[in-house]
Protein backbone atom coordinates (compact mmCIF):
# COMPACT_ATOMS: atom_id res chain seq x y z
CA UNK A 1 0.00 0.00 0.00
CA UNK A 2 2.70 2.47 0.96
CA UNK A 3 4.22 1.76 -2.39
CA UNK A 4 0.91 2.73 -4.65
CA UNK A 5 0.72 5.99 -2.39
CA UNK A 6 4.53 6.86 -2.74
CA UNK A 7 4.19 6.28 -6.75
CA UNK A 8 1.12 8.81 -6.35
CA UNK A 9 2.21 11.14 -4.75
CA UNK A 10 6.00 11.44 -7.04
CA UNK A 11 3.63 10.79 -9.86
CA UNK A 12 4.27 14.20 -12.38
CA UNK A 13 1.81 16.02 -14.79
CA UNK A 14 3.50 16.80 -17.87
CA UNK A 15 1.05 18.13 -20.06
CA UNK A 16 0.92 22.06 -19.00
CA UNK A 17 -1.60 24.59 -19.33
CA UNK A 18 -1.00 27.43 -21.65
CA UNK A 19 -1.64 31.16 -21.37
CA UNK A 20 -4.50 32.56 -22.87
CA UNK A 21 -5.44 36.16 -23.26
CA UNK A 22 -8.87 36.95 -24.02
CA UNK A 23 -11.42 39.85 -25.09
CA UNK A 24 -15.10 40.37 -26.19
CA UNK A 25 -17.33 42.62 -28.21
CA UNK A 26 -21.26 41.84 -28.55
CA UNK A 27 -20.50 39.78 -31.42
CA UNK A 28 -17.04 37.93 -31.50
CA UNK A 29 -14.31 36.58 -29.07
CA UNK A 30 -10.62 37.35 -28.78
CA UNK A 31 -8.23 34.36 -27.89
CA UNK A 32 -4.34 34.56 -28.12
CA UNK A 33 -2.36 31.67 -26.67
CA UNK A 34 1.19 32.19 -25.87
CA UNK A 35 3.30 29.34 -26.96
CA UNK A 36 6.16 29.80 -28.86
CA UNK A 37 7.32 27.86 -31.85
CA UNK A 38 4.33 25.16 -30.95
CA UNK A 39 5.24 22.40 -32.78
CA UNK A 40 2.19 20.08 -34.30
CA UNK A 41 -0.17 21.54 -33.35
CA UNK A 42 -3.84 20.88 -33.02
CA UNK A 43 -6.80 22.71 -32.79
CA UNK A 44 -10.72 21.87 -32.73
CA UNK A 45 -13.34 24.24 -33.05
CA UNK A 46 -16.67 23.53 -32.29
CA UNK A 47 -20.23 25.01 -31.49
CA UNK A 48 -19.76 24.99 -27.83
CA UNK A 49 -15.78 24.54 -27.10
CA UNK A 50 -11.91 24.87 -28.49
CA UNK A 51 -9.41 22.18 -27.92
CA UNK A 52 -5.73 23.21 -28.41
CA UNK A 53 -2.58 20.66 -27.72
CA UNK A 54 0.74 21.00 -29.25
CA UNK A 55 4.70 20.60 -27.70
CA UNK A 56 7.05 24.28 -27.31
CA UNK A 57 10.11 24.38 -25.94
CA UNK A 58 10.40 20.59 -25.27
CA UNK A 59 7.24 21.01 -23.36
CA UNK A 60 3.82 19.55 -24.04
CA UNK A 61 0.70 21.85 -23.73
CA UNK A 62 -2.95 21.14 -24.09
CA UNK A 63 -6.11 23.03 -23.02
CA UNK A 64 -10.19 22.73 -23.62
CA UNK A 65 -11.85 26.04 -23.17
CA UNK A 66 -15.86 25.09 -22.98
CA UNK A 67 -17.62 28.29 -24.00
CA UNK A 68 -20.19 30.39 -21.89
CA UNK A 69 -22.37 30.12 -25.29
CA UNK A 70 -22.65 28.96 -28.62
CA UNK A 71 -19.97 30.01 -31.37
CA UNK A 72 -19.76 29.65 -35.53
CA UNK A 73 -16.97 28.11 -36.26
CA UNK A 74 -17.53 28.41 -39.75
CA UNK A 75 -17.39 32.06 -39.56
CA UNK A 76 -14.61 32.10 -37.13
CA UNK A 77 -10.71 32.30 -37.97
CA UNK A 78 -6.94 31.85 -36.71
CA UNK A 79 -3.84 33.17 -37.47
CA UNK A 80 -0.76 31.16 -36.27
CA UNK A 81 3.10 33.59 -36.00
CA UNK A 82 6.05 32.09 -34.57
CA UNK A 83 4.92 33.24 -31.45
CA UNK A 84 1.68 33.48 -30.79
CA UNK A 85 -2.16 31.39 -31.78
CA UNK A 86 -4.73 34.33 -32.68
CA UNK A 87 -8.69 33.28 -32.82
CA UNK A 88 -11.06 35.75 -33.77
CA UNK A 89 -14.73 33.55 -32.73
CA UNK A 90 -17.75 34.91 -33.95
CA UNK A 91 -20.56 34.16 -31.18
CA UNK A 92 -23.91 32.39 -32.35
CA UNK A 93 -25.84 35.14 -30.53
CA UNK A 94 -24.64 38.85 -32.80
CA UNK A 95 -25.07 42.06 -31.16
CA UNK A 96 -26.27 40.70 -27.70
CA UNK A 97 -24.54 41.84 -24.78
CA UNK A 98 -21.83 40.76 -23.43
CA UNK A 99 -20.98 37.40 -21.92
CA UNK A 100 -20.58 37.95 -18.20
CA UNK A 101 -17.24 35.56 -18.58
CA UNK A 102 -15.80 33.38 -21.44
CA UNK A 103 -15.92 30.07 -19.48
CA UNK A 104 -19.35 27.89 -19.68
CA UNK A 105 -18.24 26.88 -15.51
CA UNK A 106 -17.86 29.80 -13.44
CA UNK A 107 -14.61 29.93 -10.96
CA UNK A 108 -10.42 31.61 -12.37
CA UNK A 109 -8.58 29.59 -13.85
CA UNK A 110 -4.28 30.47 -13.31
CA UNK A 111 -4.05 30.08 -17.24
CA UNK A 112 -6.98 32.42 -18.35
CA UNK A 113 -6.26 36.12 -18.08
CA UNK A 114 -8.12 39.16 -19.99
CA UNK A 115 -6.42 40.78 -22.78
CA UNK A 116 -6.11 44.21 -22.03
CA UNK A 117 -4.58 45.18 -25.24
CA UNK A 118 -7.75 43.99 -27.05
CA UNK A 119 -10.85 44.33 -23.90
CA UNK A 120 -13.05 47.76 -24.36
CA UNK A 121 -15.85 48.41 -22.64
CA UNK A 122 -19.15 46.96 -23.54
CA UNK A 123 -20.77 50.81 -23.48
CA UNK A 124 -17.40 52.32 -25.27
CA UNK A 125 -17.31 53.43 -28.90
CA UNK A 126 -15.66 51.58 -31.24
CA UNK A 127 -13.58 54.00 -33.16
CA UNK A 128 -12.24 55.39 -29.43
CA UNK A 129 -11.43 51.73 -28.39
CA UNK A 130 -9.93 50.89 -31.53
CA UNK A 131 -7.88 54.29 -32.27
CA UNK A 132 -7.50 56.23 -35.78
CA UNK A 133 -6.82 52.51 -37.34
CA UNK A 134 -10.39 51.38 -37.29
CA UNK A 135 -12.25 48.86 -34.82
CA UNK A 136 -10.05 45.72 -35.77
CA UNK A 137 -7.93 45.08 -32.19
CA UNK A 138 -5.32 43.07 -34.57
CA UNK A 139 -4.37 45.75 -36.55
CA UNK A 140 -2.57 45.04 -39.31
CA UNK A 141 -3.01 41.10 -39.03
CA UNK A 142 -4.13 39.46 -42.21
CA UNK A 143 -6.67 36.85 -41.68
CA UNK A 144 -7.55 37.05 -45.03
CA UNK A 145 -6.24 32.99 -46.64
CA UNK A 146 -8.74 31.43 -44.19
CA UNK A 147 -11.60 32.08 -46.63
CA UNK A 148 -12.83 35.58 -45.54
CA UNK A 149 -13.16 33.90 -42.08
CA UNK A 150 -14.12 30.46 -43.41
CA UNK A 151 -12.59 28.22 -40.25
CA UNK A 152 -14.52 25.00 -41.50
CA UNK A 153 -13.02 21.90 -41.83
CA UNK A 154 -9.03 23.56 -41.74
CA UNK A 155 -6.76 20.41 -41.62
CA UNK A 156 -3.02 19.52 -40.83
CA UNK A 157 -1.10 23.01 -39.18
CA UNK A 158 2.15 20.71 -38.57
CA UNK A 159 4.78 23.02 -37.01
CA UNK A 160 3.15 26.58 -36.99
CA UNK A 161 3.90 28.81 -34.63
CA UNK A 162 2.50 29.40 -30.84
CA UNK A 163 2.19 32.65 -28.87
CA UNK A 164 4.53 33.55 -26.51
CA UNK A 165 3.84 37.01 -24.32
CA UNK A 166 2.82 39.36 -26.53
CA UNK A 167 2.06 41.90 -24.49
CA UNK A 168 2.71 45.13 -25.20
CA UNK A 169 3.18 45.10 -28.25
CA UNK A 170 1.47 47.05 -30.07
CA UNK A 171 0.28 46.02 -33.34
CA UNK A 172 1.08 43.09 -35.84
CA UNK A 173 1.57 45.73 -38.99
CA UNK A 174 4.12 44.89 -41.48
CA UNK A 175 3.69 41.13 -40.75
CA UNK A 176 3.82 38.59 -43.81
CA UNK A 177 1.03 35.94 -42.85
CA UNK A 178 1.08 34.95 -46.60
CA UNK A 179 4.33 33.81 -46.46
CA UNK A 180 4.28 32.91 -43.03
CA UNK A 181 1.51 29.78 -44.43
CA UNK A 182 2.44 29.25 -47.78
CA UNK A 183 2.23 25.87 -48.31
CA UNK A 184 -0.25 25.15 -45.19
CA UNK A 185 -3.36 22.65 -47.14
CA UNK A 186 -6.66 23.02 -45.37
CA UNK A 187 -9.17 20.15 -45.64
CA UNK A 188 -12.13 19.57 -45.25
CA UNK A 189 -14.05 16.69 -43.39
CA UNK A 190 -17.57 16.04 -44.59
CA UNK A 191 -17.49 13.38 -41.31
CA UNK A 192 -17.57 15.51 -38.66
CA UNK A 193 -19.57 18.65 -37.87
CA UNK A 194 -16.98 20.70 -35.99
CA UNK A 195 -13.86 22.30 -37.46
CA UNK A 196 -9.94 20.58 -37.68
CA UNK A 197 -7.15 22.71 -38.06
Amino acid sequence: DRLILLDLCCYRQTTRFPEVLWAQRTDEIYLTFNVPDVENPVLNLTADALTFSGTSEGKEYAVTIDFFKEVSPEESKKSVTARSIYFVIVKKEKDQSYWPRLLKNSGKVHWLKTDFAKWKDEDEDDDAAAGAGGASPFGDMDFSQFGGGDMGGMGGMGGMGGMGGMGGMGGMGGMDFDSMMAGQNFVSDPRSDHVVF
